[in-house]
């Protein structure tokens, strides 16, 4: 009986390659299936890609889920013959990890599957505490009514001995990277830390926990006397790269731009990064577990970067340092004096564009300049930060005349490249006409209630003295009074 059993699923094997010689494709079908909603901390949500009558060629990336991190995909695919006509398929299934319990949004989303767009309305995951998993097994209908798998006599996997897996030797590593080993105060440089996965690898590995290590580890090497200009990387993609003429695939984990704020040596201590690696059975099957998940560490080495001081300088403490540029707009070329104008200089480059500070202004008594507005816009991208800073100036004339603006504004930096200060100057000229402004301002202002009496009083000429008439009335009123007093002290008994 086992013998002509074994027998009838070889048959039953090669019909299933030969049917499809005989027998018409139908249709392709692409669909997005969700799983199911309600999960513990223990399982695992997932997304799957399935296609019907046809083969998954390629696919777009799967969403991010916020309190999900993705844990690597499956796959399966399965071939069904009814009245002759044979229907397959085939699944690609993403895994997402849950963070912490809650209830979560997926939302609506699209992806790319063999070249069609295919729409989700999305889901709301609840995630509660861990489930206890059965293991028993499903119904099979081509199994033993006592839950045996019959492919597993046929392929020798109901033997005793347990399956055997051994560790294949990983062809990667995790590296911390700067741009450069010296800098100077202010100059900024590069850090990343990249997971690199050899072409030529055969170790079958995935990351572990990602956002909870690459949290901690930035919380270790980020120095504190620097600024910070973070490339916030939000999705680990592979990229290839030739490091000393072999070919990797790069896994960037994190990348900022330190502008040290001092002079001094900054320690980036090595990091350990923990992976999953899995073992691969040693007799592999066609239907058995052929891995095992197993853990690996990897280690960067330790780097120092040097901060040394800017050459000499009245103000290398309050200069920018960086590679900029200048340019500056006028709203009006000509006016008249009394008019306003609006002024921008603009200084863009390389650098740390947070720091940059307002051009210099010097003192004059020609053009009344107000604060500026400030706008800036930096950018970081091709392992650097770029930008633009703008001051916008509002200025009055007070004379007439024409004015060069570099005799107004300069802006110096200094560019580590050269190794030399350099000053940025203004080139537009503005032409004032009409008449001087310098006494305009005391004609506006309100003199008070004394000078508005000024046009009711008569224009004839006073003498400054009082007439002497009034002096005389004066002193004898007081000799009067003085005789009364002395007369009745006489009197007096």
């Amino acid at each position: 009986m086992r013998c002509n059993s074994k027998i009838s699923y070889v048959l039953f094997l090669v019909g299933l390659m030969l049917l499809p010689q005989y027998t018409m494709a139908q249709d392709e079908k692409v669909s997005l299936i969700l799983g199911s909603s309600d999960i513990g901390m223990n399982q695992m949500y997932t997304i799957t890609i399935q296609v019907e009558n046809g083969r998954l060629k390629g696919y777009s990336d799967f969403p991010e889920i916020e309190g999900f991190v993705m844990r690597g995909t499956s796959s399966s695919s399965s071939t069904n013959i009814v009245n002759g006509q044979i229907s397959s398929t085939q699944k690609l299934t993403q895994n997402y990890a849950p963070m912490r319990e809650g209830t979560y949004r997926l939302s609506s989303f699209e992806m790319t599957v063999n070249n069609q767009k295919i729409s989700s309305p999305g889901a709301t995951i609840k995630v509660g505490p861990a489930k206890q998993q059965s293991r028993q097994r499903g119904f099979d209908p081509f199994g033993d009514p006592f839950g045996r798998d019959p492919f597993d006599d046929f392929f020798g996997r109901n033997n005793s001995q347990p399956q055997e897996f051994v560790d294949v030797k990983e062809d990667a590593f995790f590296a911390l990277s700067t741009s450069k080993e010296e800098v100077y105060v202010g100059e900024g440089f590069n850090l990343s830390l990249a997971f690199y996965v050899a072409a030529n690898n055969r170790a079958p590995m995935d990351f572990y926990q990602l956002p909870e290590q690459v949290a901690e580890m930035t919380k270790k090497i980020k120095p504190a006397n620097c600024w910070e200009e973070n490339f916030n990387i939000d999705r680990v993609q592979g990229i290839p790269v030739t490091i000393n003429g072999k070919t990797y695939t790069q896994y960037k984990l994190y990348q900022a731009t330190y502008f040290p704020l001092n002079t001094g040596e900054i320690d980036f201590p090595s990091l350990e990064l923990k992976m999953i690696k899995y073992k691969v059975a040693k007799q592999q099957s066609f239907f058995g577990r052929n891995r095992k998940e197993d853990f690996k560490s990897f280690r960067s080495r330790s780097k120092k970067v040097k901060v040394k001081e800017l050459p000499d300088h009245p103000l290398k403490d309050k200069v920018a340092v960086g590679r900029y540029r200048l340019t500056d707009k006028l709203s009006l070329k000509e006016l008249d004096a009394g008019k306003s104008f609006e002024y921008a200089f603009t200084v863009s480059g390389r650098g740390n564009i947070a720091a940059i500070d307002q051009p210099i202004q010097a003192d004059n008594k020609d053009i009344e300049f107000y604060p500026p507005n400030i706008r800036q816009n930096i950018n970081r991208n091709n392992n650097r930060v770029t930008g633009s800073k703008t001051f916008t100036f509002y200025g009055i004339p007070r004379e007439p005349g024409e004015y060069n603006l570099g005799d107004f504004f300069q802006w110096i930096y200094f560019d580590p490249d050269k190794e030399v200060y350099d000053t940025l100057r203004p080139k537009e000229t503005i032409k004032v006409t009409g008449k001087s402004q310098q006494f305009l301002t005391i004609e506006s202002n309100q003199l008070g209630s004394f000078y508005d009496k000024i046009n009711l009083e008569s224009n004839d000429l006073k003498p400054l003295q009082s007439p002497n008439y009034w002096r005389w009335i004066g002193n004898t009123l007081i000799l009067l009074l003085m005789g009364t007093m002395a007369f009745f002290l006489i009197r007096k008994p």
